[in-house]
């Protein structure tokens, strides 16, 4: 199975279930594995086969920062049900990371795979 492979895609948004969180602006990483079948784009070298990690991308900051969230779980939802339905991704792992969550720890995450090989 090929993939096409986005690594800590910041996000700026506002996301937290407590009151000062949601008066900030707090950055989420995410990281994502999508199933794509390279070999036409590979074949062919033209650009229209490729699955564009700078539209998925810009699209999933718009999609994410357009309103406030409380849980990364729901982002991470929104993130799979997003590249499923409007990209065609058959399958995808999602990550989301939300540094300085927790003081003690790096970061705290949720990882989630939708769809079929």
């Amino acid at each position: 199975m090929d993939r096409v492979l986005i690594r800590q895609l910041k996000i700026e948004t506002v996301i937290g279930i407590y009151e000062w969180e949601k008066k900030i602006h707090q950055n989420l990483l995410i990281d994502l594995d999508m199933a794509w079948d390279n070999k036409p784009a590979a074949d062919t070298d033209d650009y229209q086969y490729a699955l564009c990690y700078e539209t998925v991308s810009n699209r999933l900051i718009a999609l994410i920062t357009e309103k406030p969230i409380e849980l990364i779980e729901t982002v991470a939802e929104m993130i799979a049900s997003c590249l499923m339905d409007e990209f065609n991704v058959p399958w995808v792992k999602v990550t989301v990371m939300k540094p300085g969550a927790v003081p003690t720890a790096a970061a705290v995450g949720v990882e989630i795979e939708r769809g079929y090989c």
